[in-house]
This record gives structure tokens, sequence and C-alpha cells, in this order.
């Protein structure tokens, strides 16, 4: 009989001799040093012995000696040597197997056991050595597997690798599995238990989780698979329960990708043995872990996470059960195991309790658990961290998907969503926003949501619940809406009957809500029957949740339009695709809100103009072209000016794109020409408003009516639309030039007569007159040839209509006189209408001079261009060496400069000569300019007439604009009005005027910036609104620096108006993105100004708040520090002390940045003796102990201490300078009263307050006690004591908190020895006197 086979530790150690006589290698041989013939015939010598002798041979000796040795040299062995040698193992185990199974039957057959236990023995020992060298095999395999990938890889060692390959991977899934089902024989005779020896079940279970180890040979699903048996059976058939769980942990700690097969090994284990007794112990040891050891070990947490939900994904049944070990987890620090947790919640609310089957009880307990378990997750909800909260909402948005949400817990999911709208963090935001689109996308009340609809059906229903329940007080139906809460009574019982209303709701929901719905809505529908009582009941009770959840999205629509300008990008895009949603269910409120999208086209980041131009495809765009005509139409009708430029934009888009087809543009020509029948004026206007948007795309678009255009546009239905005009004017301006041309040929004369008519007549009314005018100049100067000949004509026209009715020069003597008694309300229209068209014609005029000016470059370059292609082509690319010549003498003489000096002189000169003229002389507009500068300067007349003044203003700022001496002349006068004026339209103009004039006479307005400021503090929103928007136009578009008035723009961050907080806001975000962040630099000096503003805390700690936020760099910040630091020095205002401290408990400390704190202590010592600054210096140590390492949380700690010490300090000598101040009063005190009873006879009738000091205040009550005193009949010594005494009664009333009692002086806050000093000096006074003044003194 051969020796026992002991598994040992390495494979080495098997030639090592023990004294238990084991089995070990006697003579291994050196297979390294053989010629490769020589060990290829070892090979087959080796495998000859093992086929053609018994299985057991391997025990031998010389076999095991030989084998051993091959397999130490494995790697050295040739593909050929390593396939015959595992092959013959393989085949001989393979075989080992079935005749250990017979060892039964031999020894219930045979009477004589000895020949039975030495064939058991020779059975378990060759049982073991295949185990053994088998293993071994896999493993040397598979390191040099890793081995040959960590190397790299050349062509040579490819080719080699190529040559000598063998196939491996279907080998090792064959052992493997081999050595699998040699667990799942029955060994209880092989080992003599039911459980093999823990020598072999340790072997076999570290090396199986060694091989877990290598991600390469896990995806070999075979030997995955087999490496998943092999531990279910160690673990669970042969209880090697506390190893394996220890090694899973372990595995799970350490390695990511080892999650999700670990999870499959459980699985597999607890499905093929129906044993869970493994999960349940992974599970214990997870929960029995300290929650502290996740906070240090986050991968290891995040990987026992991801564990837990897989687990739950394959098990749900068995993680329910014990859930209850891990819930503690949830009040851990670690987030991970906390959105795990979340997961395994939700995976178990979707999959553990679907099962309907079993008894009322069983059942009860599951709904129990479940109810629990979704309370549990509305709690997570308000979880102190971000991913948490977003892991919970992605949560219940699965739940949604799987219908595992009952309609009682529906509404209470939706409004929790709806709050999380609100959340700091983007990411929680989103997941809200991704939740309430699933939840309308599976909501279970129908496909339309609208409020009217569901309150309309619900009513109907009620009525018929009240028929069939008349003796029922009447009472709300949503009280009884099942929920998985209300089915539990006092002693947590399940009512049955609970449980059937849910379930008939749920299938009343699914099957007839919808329908029933769509037969109320038909006018003189009956009310359909649904059933019975219970279920009519429970239909009122659904209609009463679905309008409870349709109200709940609709009072989302305001925080939706804040989300559409946030900052960030997915806010927007998830904003817009649940707004769609919205729309798809009729929600209220959504499609003006969808609306108000349209701007978010002028994004500068291209996902959230994409998911517009979706959206709005989606919306508006339709196969049937007359929809989508209506539907572009009535957008243009019911669209604001902004909204208004938003949408040219996204159609002149769509059009370039071929979204927009030409089947949809006639459709639109159709309702201008109200083809289609119903079609009103304003739909025509609309129709031609969106064609002309489409024009500026493609102005092909607008030729083939162009008569329609004019016969329509100024026709009859102008009168009835007047906006109708000016569209037309704008049609004219997009045309394209042939077309322009071709107009001005057919109806030349007709369109001129028109344009005129409409601006000098009174057809139109006087609110659409103005913008119909302005159209229409614009339309002459673009289409006409002279447009100057015409403008002047126009301008001459209306000059008449003012002046000629009543005497011109009488008029403009009395305006000039300002007295303007001859003005009537008709003249101040006629008036008005003047001033607007000649400044609008002075503007068109300076626009048309720039166009002129430009074409002619194009010209010049165009001809150049020309003639160096015409050259190149005559001379096939020589260009002639004249015209080279020409060019060189022309550029040395610089003709070709002066060529641009010339247009740019007559350019200016044609500038001037619009207001100022060439000479002496004024022009006609010049004339108009004098004028205008003295009406508006006739303040007394502007005041009468606010419409006259409106258009005044607007004219001079035009006129301004135009003209620079002009502007210098009026700028005064316009800063005047523009601050002192009682219209707030004027100020609102004059506010945007001044941007433009900033930007063309910047060096004129420079000297005028604080005054551009102040209209930020104006007590008009509108006025304070346009100064927010002018500024950041100029400051962020670099035309204006920012100055030290920055200031005043940060305060509009806490703005009464919502709105234009908003808009600094996004100024602040936008100039943050600029270079190095001009914030950083500005921050010190707004701080400074703020903190002088009698500013409320709250709004400076906002604006201060925000201002910081903007400030990302670890640099910036740690230098932001140090500026802070060095404002203490210098400060003695305890209020910017706290503002100061304050901010610097905003930032975000980085290590240096505390250093750099903790090195200014001597900086900002003197402020630390208030209450408030210490707690912000609180603050940042708190802050600056979570990121701390362990050596700068130690100096943190030491900082903190010296902190509270110094406070503490100061504290004391506050407390002892005023006690002090206190003792020298009482002193003087003392001294006066002395003085007092010396002189007392010469100055008896004296005020005892007449010897104190000026500036000093005297305590009225110390009148009654000088009284006293004087009276007393006491010696001159006793009354000076009294008068101290007297003197220590009196503290009591200061505020020093100092108590005096008879001759014993308490002072609380001073130093032991200042009252110790006190109370000998109090305790010299004659005792008998001390107690004669108490017994007269009242008592405290």
């Amino acid at each position: 009989m051969a020796p026992h086979f002991f598994f040992p530790h390495t494979l080495r150690a098997l030639e090592e001799e023990h004294e238990d006589g084991r089995l070990y290698t006697q003579n291994p041989v050196d297979t390294a040093s053989l010629h490769p013939s020589e060990l290829e015939e070892f090979v087959k010598g080796v495998s000859f012995d093992l086929s053609d002798k018994e299985l057991f041979c391997i025990e031998d000796q010389d076999v095991f000696d030989r084998v051993y040795s091959l397999i130490r040299g494995y790697s050295s062995l040739s593909p050929s040597c390593k396939f015959n040698l595992v092959e013959s193992l393989r085949s001989n185990f393979s075989v080992l197997l079935p005749n250990v199974d017979s060892l039964t039957r031999v020894s219930q057959s045979q009477d004589d056991e000895h020949p039975v236990v030495d064939r058991v023995a020779s059975h378990r020992n060759a049982f073991k050595i295949y185990t053994f060298f088998l293993i071994n095999i896999v493993l040397a395999e598979e390191s040099n597997i890793v081995s040959n990938n960590n190397t790299k890889v050349t062509a040579v060692t490819r080719n080699k690798r190529l040559v000598n390959s063998w196939s491996w991977e279907p080998q090792r899934s064959r052992i493997l599995n081999l050595i699998a089902n040699s667990l799942e024989i029955n060994l209880v005779l092989l080992f003599g238990s039911s459980d093999p020896d823990e020598n072999y079940l340790s072997f076999i279970v570290k090396k199986t989780f060694s091989m877990f180890e290598n991600a390469i040979l896990l995806k070999d699903l075979d030997a995955k698979d087999a490496l998943c048996r092999i531990v279910g059976a160690c673990a669970t058939k042969y209880h090697y329960m506390a190893q394996s769980c220890a090694s899973i942990m372990h595995l799970i700690h350490k390695y990511d990708f080892v999650v999700t097969h670990m999870a499959d090994a459980v699985a597999g284990t607890e499905k093929k043995y129906a044993d869970g007794s493994l999960a349940s112990s992974i599970i214990r040891e997870i929960g029995r872990t300290n929650p502290k050891d996740y906070v240090k070990d986050t991968a290891g947490a995040e990987n026992i996470g991801r564990f837990l939900v897989e687990l739950t994904d394959r098990l749900p049944k068995l993680i329910s059960t014990n859930i209850g070990l891990l819930v503690p987890h949830f009040g851990g620090e670690s987030y991970k195991i906390r959105n795990a947790l979340v997961g395994v919640l939700g995976k178990l609310v979707a999959k553990a309790f679907k099962d309907v089957e079993g008894e009322v009880s069983s059942k009860s307990v599951r709904l129990r658990t479940k109810q629990a378990m979704l309370e549990i997750l509305l709690e997570r909800c308000r979880d102190v961290s971000a991913y948490t909260r977003s892991r919970v909402l992605q949560v219940w948005a699965e739940l949604c998907e799987e219908h595992a949400v009952s309609i009682g817990m529906w509404n209470e999911v939706a409004e929790v969503a709806a709050g999380r709208l609100e959340d700091k963090s983007a990411i929680v935001r989103k997941s809200a926003l991704n939740l309430l689109i699933t939840m309308l996308q599976h909501n279970p009340f129908g496909p339309q949501l609208r409020i009217a609809s569901f309150e309309a059906t619900l009513e109907q229903y009620k009525k018929k619940l009240n028929e069939l329940e008349p003796d029922v007080p009447s009472e709300s139906v949503a009280d009884g809406l099942p929920s998985d809460n209300d089915n539990c009574n006092e002693n947590g019982e399940i009512h049955n009957i609970d449980t059937q209303v849910l379930e008939q709701q749920e299938s009343l929901t699914d099957s007839c809500l919808t329908h029933v719905e769509e037969r109320i809505a038909q006018k003189g529908s009956p009310v359909p029957d649904v059933g019975n009582l219970e279920q009519t009941r429970a239909l009122v009770a659904s209609l009463e949740a679905g309008l409870r959840f349709s109200k709940c999205v609709s009072a989302t629509m305001p925080t939706l339009v804040q989300l559409m300008a946030s900052s960030s990008a997915s806010d927007v895009e998830n904003t817009i695709l649940l707004l769609m949603r919205c729309k798809q269910f009729q929600i209220d409120g959504s499609e003006a809100c969808l609306r108000k999208m349209l701007p978010l086209v002028f994004s500068q980041d291209k996902s959230i103009y994409e998911a517009v131009e979706n959206a709005f495809v989606t919306i508006y765009i339709r196969k049937n072209p007359v929809e989508t005509a209506k539907n572009l139409l009535s957008l243009a009708i019911d669209s604001n000016i902004g909204d208004l430029a938003a949408l040219e934009f996204i159609i002149a888009a769509l059009v370039s794109k071929g979204d927009i087809s030409t089947s949809m543009t006639s459709a639109l020509w159709d309702f201008f020409c109200f083809n289609v029948n119903g079609t009103t004026a304003e739909q025509s206007c609309g129709a031609l408003s969106v064609l002309c948007m489409a024009a500026k795309s493609s102005t092909g678009v607008l030729s083939s009516h162009l008569q329609d255009i004019i016969d329509i546009g100024f026709g009859r239905w102008a009168k009835v639309e007047p906006l109708l005009a000016r569209t037309a004017c704008i049609a004219i301006q997009r045309l394209s030039e042939d077309d322009q041309k071709k107009l001005l040929l057919i109806n030349g004369s007709r369109v001129f007569g028109i344009l005129e008519s409409l601006v000098s007549g009174f057809w139109l009314p006087e609110n659409i007159w103005y913008a119909a005018a302005d159209e229409a100049i614009a339309a002459i100067y673009t289409i006409h040839p002279i447009p100057e000949t015409l403008a002047a004509d126009l301008v001459k026209k209306s000059l008449s209509y003012v002046f000629d009715c009543s005497g011109g020069d009488e008029l403009q003597h009395e305006i000039g006189s300002s007295s303007a008694s001859i003005l009537t309300t008709v003249q101040v229209a006629k008036l008005s209408r003047y001033l607007f068209i000649v400044s609008h014609v002075a503007m068109n005029q300076l626009v048309y001079i720039e166009s002129c000016a430009r074409k002619i470059q194009k010209q010049k370059v165009a001809k150049e261009k020309a003639d160096i292609d015409s050259h190149n082509t005559n001379s096939k690319g020589a260009i002639p060496p004249d015209s080279l010549k020409d060019n060189s003498i022309n550029a040395e003489l610089g003709l070709a400069s002066s060529e641009e000096a010339i247009l740019d002189n007559l350019s200016d000169k044609a500038e001037k000569e619009i207001i100022s003229g060439g000479s002496s002389e004024k022009n006609l507009i010049g004339h108009s300019a004098s004028f205008l500068s003295k009406l508006c300067r006739n303040f007394s007349l502007m005041q009468k007439y606010p419409e006259l003044q409106a258009s005044g203003m607007l004219a001079l700022c035009r006129f301004m604009i135009i003209d620079a001496n002009f502007c210098d002349a009026n700028l005064q006068l316009l800063f005047t009005v523009v601050e002192s004026s009682t219209s707030e339209i004027v100020r609102s103009n004059c506010t945007i005027a001044l941007g433009d004039l900033a930007v063309r006479f910047p060096n004129l307005l420079e000297p005028w910036t604080e005054n551009m400021y102040a209209r930020l503090r104006d007590p008009s929103l509108s006025v304070r609104k346009n100064a927010v928007l002018v500024l950041s136009h100029l400051i962020l578009n670099d035309m204006m620096k920012v100055k030290g008035y920055i200031n005043e723009m940060a305060i509009r961050v806490e703005d009464e108006d919502e709105r234009i907080s908003s808009l600094a806001k996004l100024f602040f975000h936008e100039l943050s993105k600029k270079g190095n962040n001009p914030i950083y630099n500005l921050l010190p000096d707004i701080l400074g100004k703020l903190s002088k503003q009698n500013l409320i805390r709250e709004s400076f700690c906002n604006v201060m708040q925000f201002l910081i936020g903007s400030i990302k760099k670890d640099k910036q910040m740690e230098s932001l520090v140090e500026k802070l630091c060095n404002r203490f020095s210098g400060v003695t205002d305890i209020t910017q002390w706290e503002y100061i401290s304050y901010c610097l408990s905003q930032l975000a400390f980085t290590e240096k940045g505390m250093k750099k704190l903790i090195e200014s202590f001597k900086i900002y010592e003197h402020a630390l003796l208030e209450d408030s600054v210490m707690d912000h210096f609180r603050n940042i140590i708190n802050k600056g102990k979570k990121f701390a390492k362990p050596e700068l949380k130690l100096c943190i700690e030491e900082f903190e201490d010296k902190l509270n010490k110094f406070h503490m300090e100061k504290k004391e000598q506050e407390a002892t300078a005023r006690n002090a101040q206190i003792h020298q009063q009482k002193v003087g005190g003392m001294e006066g009263f002395a003085v007092a009873g010396n002189i007392g006879e010469d100055s008896a009738g004296s005020d005892p307050a007449d010897d104190e000091p000026e500036g000093e205040v005297f305590n009225p009550s110390t009148e009654g006690m000088t009284l006293h005193v004087n009276g007393s009949s006491n010696s001159e010594f006793m009354e000076s004591d009294e008068y101290s005494n007297a003197s220590s009664e009196l503290i009591e009333s200061e505020p020093a908190e100092t108590e005096v009692q008879s001759a014993k002086v308490n002072i609380r806050g001073a130093s032991k020895s200042k009252a110790k000093r006190n109370g000998t000096k109090y305790q010299k006074n004659n005792v008998s006197a001390s107690a004669k003044r108490s017994s007269k003194s009242p008592k405290e």
C-alpha cells in the first residue's frame, strides 16, 4: 500500500520528506537538462504508463516522481508534450470518478474489509494526486499566459507563439469541469465522512479563488461556470462556509471585475442545492461590517454595493428575508453603500413580491414588508448625499417602468420628484426630471391629463356614487384610495378587503379609466356604468388620484421655466424633454412653457441648441403641410419680440436644412392669400411673417407672390389687421436683388406711393403707425435707387403737417421761449410723428452710407480679383511684367492705401453732412436737430406732454448716435433727463441709447461711466433691467472696461425683481468665463464697497456667496485667502470684520490655503474678539478638517486651540478693561463726594451734579443716595464710607455684571487679583454703617 498523499502548500514542497510517512518525491528528474527529443520520449513513457497501467499507478513512486518532474518543468515543455501529459492525467481522472461510485457496491458484495479499505485508500490517493497535478497544470498555464501578455509582443515573438501555440482554452474548461464534477459525486466512502478532509478542501478552495483573480480566465464562460460550481460545492455541500465566505469578501473588496461572477456563483449555489446559507452568510458578514470601514475603503464599498444589487437581482426572495441585516447601513457615512441599498430595495420591490399565491397571513406580511421598503425609499429622497438622492429617484423611475408603484403611492412619488426639481445638485435635478418623464409615460390614468377633463369626469362619477350610497355622508373619496400603508390596522394586520379593493382599482384603472374619460368628453353622453358600488368607489378614487397627479405636474411649470435658464446643459435638455412629454399628455400650461424655450436657440452650447431644434421639429413640424403652416403662423401671432427673433432664427435654420419643405411654404401662401376657408386677417399676417422668416435663409421663397404681397399687404385687409402693412414692408426688404428690380419695373411708382402714404398718412392707428413707419422707411432705403430724395420729401411733408397749419415761426418761437400755449394735443401727436420720421430717416441715411461704402469696397476687391484671373487666363499663369511693375510702383507710392483713405474720407464726410453739413449752413436734418435740442431742453413743456418727451428724447438719441459733435454738445442734457425725468419710458429709452453711444463714441462716454452705473439704482424695474442688459453687453463684449463701480451690478444679484436678479447672475457667470476670471481680481474691491453700504446682512452674504462660488481655480482661492486676510489690517469697524470673515468662510480651502490662513494669524488676531468672527473661523476649521490629511489635520487642531485660547483671552481683557473703567468712575465719585462733604457748609444748596466733569452722564438714581447720605448724622469719615457703599450699590445697574452685597464685591469676568484688591479695599468700611445702610436701601 502506497503512503498517503497530503496536499502541500507549494508544488516544490513535495520534495520535502516528512516524519508521518506521507508520499513525496524521492527521485525528481531535471527536465530542463534533457534534450528535446529525450524530453519527448520521457513524456511519451509517462503517458504510456498512465494509460497502460491501472488508474492507481499514479501513486507508484516511480510514476509519481516522473509526473511531478514534468509538472515542475511544465513551462519548458513543447505543446505536443503538454497535450500528451494533460490528456493522460485528465482521461485517467475522468475514468476514476465513476469507480468511486462503484466502491459502494464492491464494499457491499465483499465480506472481507481489508481489500476494500486498501482499495478505498488507493482511490483516495489517486483522487487527490490527479486533482493536485491537474490544478497545478491550470495554474502554470495561466501564469504563462499572464506573463506573455505583460511582456512586449514583437513581430518575432508573435510568429514564434503562433507556431508553438496549442489550444489551451478547451483543455482548461475540461479540467475545471472535471474537478467540479469530482466534487459533486458521492465522496462519503472515499473520505470516510460526509465532508472531505480539511487539507483537500482548503487546497481546492484556495486555488479556485486564486483563479477568480484572473480576469482573462473569467471571460471563458465554461471555465467560469466550473469555478462557480466548485465554490458552491465546497461551501454548501461540504460545509466549508466560513473560509469560502471570507475569500469571497476579500475578492469583492479587491477586484471590481469579479463582482458579477461572485454573484453568479452565490446565486448558482442557491439554485443547485436549494440552500441559501452561503448568500445569507455573506449578507451577515456585510451587515456586521462597521459602516466607518466603508468610508475609508471607497473602492471596496462600491464593489460591495454592486455585489448586493447583482445578488438581489438573482435572489430577490432570499435577500428580502435578510434585508434587516443591511438596513442599519443607511445610517453609515458611505454614500456608495447607501446607493447600493437603495438599488437593493428597488429590486426587491420590483421582484420579490410578484407572486400572489399563499395564505392571507403570508400575503399580509409581504405587503407590509413592501410598504416598509417603499417608505424607506421615500425617506432616502432627502438623503444628505446628492448621489444617493439621485440614485433613489432613478430607482423610483425603474419601479414606475416595472409598474411596481401603486396608485396610492403614485402621487407621493410625483410630489417628491417635483420638490427635487429645486435641488441644489444638477444630478438630482436630472434624475427628478427623468422620473417625471417616466411617470408621465407610464401613468395609470390615461393619455390625456387635462385638469378640466378630470374634474368633469370626477364630478359626474361622484354623483353616480352618491346615488348608489344615498345614506352615507359625503366625504372625500380620496381618503379611501387604496395604498399599501392604508392596508394595515393598528396591530399591523392587513385587511383582505383592502387588498381586494386595490386589485379592483388597478384593474379598473388599466382597463376602463381612459374609455370612461373619452365617453364623458362627448356631449350628452350618459355616465357609463362601471359595475357595483365598490368598483364605482375605486374608479372615483382613481379619478381623484389622476386629478391630483395632473395638478402636481402642472404646478411644476414655473420651476421648469427657471430650469430652462439653468447654466447646466443637462437641466435644459431634460426640461425640454419633460415639457414635450407634458404637451403630449396635455398637461395644463405645458404649451406656454414650451414657447419659452425658443430663445434658447441662441445658446452657445451646441447640445442645448440641438435639443431645442429637435423639440421644435417634433412639436410643430407635421407631415401634413397645412397643420405645419397652422402651427407656425399661430406661433408667430402669439409670440413677443424676443420669441419672434428666436422663431426667425430657427425657421431659417430649418429651411436651409430642408425640414421645412416647399409644400409647407405653399400652405403658408394659401393662408396669406385667403385660399383656406375661415382664414382671418390675423392668420394671413402671421403666415406672411413666417414666410419673411423663411426668406432670410432662402430669398426665393417670396419671388412667386410679389403681386400678392402688394395687393393684400397694403390693401383693404391692412385696415382690418394694421400689422399686415408692417409685415409687407418687411417682406419687401427680404426680396432678392432680382426680385427688387422686377418689382420696381412692374409696380415701382405704386409701391413708393403706398409706402409714402403709409408714412405720411393717418389711416393707421397711433400704436401701430410707429412700427409700420419704421419698416416702411427701411423698405424705401432698401429698394429705391436714390432713397434720400424720397426720404427728404417725407420729412418735408411731415414738417408741413406740423407747422403750416398754425404758423411755424410762431410755434418755434413759443417752444424756444418755454411757453407753448399754442400747442394742442393734435399738434403734439403730429410733432411726435415728425420727430420720429426725421430721426429715423437720419439713422437710415447713416446705414445707407455705410452700405454704399461696403458695396464700393466689394466691387473694388472683385475687380482686382477679376483682373488677376484674366491675366492668369491670357498668359497661362504668367502675369505680364508691366502689370507687376505698375502694382509695385503703386505699392511704393502708397496709391492703393490712398484710395481706401479717400473712400473713408468720403464716407466720414457723408456721415457728418447728415446733421452738421459741410459748411456753416445747415441742411434739412441739421435744422431739425437744433430745433430738437431746444425742444428737449424745455423741461416744463416736456413734463406737460410725456408722449412728446418720449419721442423727442428718442430722436435726440438717434441724432447723437449719428454725429459726434452733436453727441458731445447734448450729453449733459441726456444724463440730466435720464436721471430726473418722471417718465419711466423715457429713462428706459435713454438707458438703452447710452449703450449704443458707448459703442459708437467710447471716448465721449468714458467720463460718464459712473452715471451709467447709477442707472442700476433707478427705482423703476424696467430701467434697472435695461441698465443690467446694456452694461452686460458692453462689458462682456469688451466695449467697456470693468471699473470700480461693478459693486452696483453685484447688488443687483439681490434685486427685488427675480428677472433682474437672474440677469445679474448670468452676467457674472459669463464674466467668470472670460480670460483668467476677472471676478477674482474684482472681489476684494466689491467686498470693500459693499461692506460700506447699508445692505441687509442677508443680502450681502448672498451676493458674496454667489460671487465666490464663481471662482473655481485652487490658486485663485489660495491667493484670495491672503488678500482677504490683509484687509483686516487697518480696519476697525466690527461689521467689516464680520463681512471679511464671512467671505473667508465661503472659500474652498485647499491645503495651501489653510496654511496661508494659519500663517496670517497676526493680521487678523485683533478681530477675534467678536463672537460672530469666531463663528466664521470655526466654520473654516470644520471645513478644513474634512479634506485634511493627518499632518494638516493636526495643524488645524492646533490652530483651533490657538484661536479659542486667544478669543477667551481677548474676552477676559475686555471684561477687565470694562471693570477697570467702572472702578475708576467709582473712585472719581468717591472723591467728589468727599470734597462735597468738606465744603458742605459753603455749598449746602448746590447740586452734586455740578461738580461732574463735562461730557459724563450722571445717573439720576444717585441723587436719592446723595440726599440720604447728606442727611445722616454720622461723622465725615462715616459719610465717606457710606458714599463708598452707595457707589457700590450703584454698580449693580452697570452692564459689567458686577454684584455688590454689603461689604463684599463679586466681579464676574474680571481677573481674580483685581477682584481681590477691590474686595480688600471695600472691607475697610464700618460694619455697623453697612448694616444701617442696607436696612434703608431697597433689595434687588
